[in-house]
């Protein structure tokens, strides 16, 4: 199963990974100033991962594929990583589904 990473970034920010089992960061958030925020975050991704509407599929400049998953409000509460085809940003879209849900939370900023 999936895991959410809390990190801090440079700035003082938190963020969040969702990691697949198999380790692969499959979703980021964006820097949230309070932790809370960010715990808020996971629970809007984990509510709103299975539904197939709430993935907007695009199109980088250079090519690649992406997704941005947005809560229903539409704000984006999480950016995937490039892939190289269509396909493989479909079968990120699909993990995110299958970890997002029941995915553990690792607070590594204690």
């Amino acid at each position: 199963m999936g895991k959410f990473i809390i990190t801090k970034r440079s700035n003082n920010e938190y963020q969040f990974n969702l990691k697949a089992a198999n380790g692969q960061v499959i979703l980021t958030s964006e820097g949230y100033n309070a932790k809370a925020s960010c715990y808020k975050g996971i629970e809007s991704v984990k509510n709103n991962a299975s539904t197939d509407a709430r993935y907007d599929r695009k199109v980088a400049k250079n090519g690649t594929y992406y997704f941005n998953l947005k809560a229903g409000n539409r704000e984006i509460i999480g950016t995937s990583q490039l892939y190289t085809t269509e396909d493989a940003r479909n079968k990120g879209i699909e993990s995110v589904k299958a970890n997002a849900p029941g995915a553990e939370v690792v607070d590594e900023t204690i």
